[in-house]
């Protein structure tokens, strides 16, 4: 069989709070509510498939970018992290816009359920859309996978939060009522938001353009407040359809 004629099927598919990419954070220790579960598919939904996964406290998700259009990729990329104006080759970055639609991404492993014919691998903060197909999983090793000397090019470091968030009276009472159900939901709403999730062209500007982001099952609708650019405030907590 030749490389070209490869054919890869999921063995599993994620779930997560955020319903489309714009509200997905950039990488999945950025905001700690954003939790998932992959759930495995048949065949692969055997508890002796992951027997012993549950020894370590980390995994790699290897994973398919499919809310990118096929054949979208290009030589040359602009990193948000450089302001949106710098090009580095796209083998250099992690953009979604890949000549294959697949990526990397760590999360941490909180516990496995094994029931009624499911297998589900409960997480923690995860950088993914709801829905996204899982092609392999991989015990992440300490002390083969971590460097902590590594160079990190324009990543070197934790982006920091480039946005307040305010809530208005009637968002905040929303957001409130919710956390019964989602807990820390308006902390979720502010680490997602404080990341500034707009294009970097954006960013550092006036804008009276509306947002909104899907969270679960709602829409969370902000803008950036007139008096001050680094300040973004939300409207309204509305059922997303």
């Amino acid at each position: 069989m030749s490389d070209s004629s490869l054919q890869l099927q999921p063995v599993a598919i994620i779930r997560t709070p955020y319903k489309e990419k714009f509200s997905v954070p950039r990488q999945p220790d950025l905001v700690q509510d954003g939790v998932g579960i992959v759930e495995l598919l048949p065949p692969y939904n055997q508890a002796q498939a992951v027997r012993g996964l549950e020894q370590f406290s980390h995994i790699w998700l290897i994973f398919r970018f499919d809310k990118i259009p096929a054949g979208k990729w290009q030589p040359t990329v602009r990193p948000p992290r450089l302001g949106g104006n710098q090009h580095i080759g796209v083998f250099a970055s992690r953009s979604t816009h890949r000549p294959n639609p697949l990526g990397l991404s760590k999360a941490e492993l909180r516990r496995i359920e094994c029931r009624n014919g499911r297998v589900l691998l409960h997480l923690g903060a995860v950088d993914l859309v709801d829905g996204t197909p899982i092609f392999d999983i991989k015990p992440y090793i300490a002390y083969a996978d971590s460097e902590p000397a590594a160079k990190c090019g324009f990543a070197q470091s934790k982006p920091q939060a480039l946005l307040q968030v305010e809530f208005t009276a009637q968002a905040l009472d929303r957001a409130q009522k919710l956390e019964k159900k989602y807990p820390h939901f308006i902390r979720f709403i502010r680490q997602i938001i404080q990341q500034d999730p707009r294009p970097a062209y954006l960013q550092g500007k006036p804008s009276e353009r509306m947002h909104g982001i899907a969270l679960y099952e709602f829409n969370i609708r902000w803008r950036i407040k007139k008096s001050a650019v680094n300040i973004a405030e939300v409207l309204a907590v509305e059922p997303w359809v």
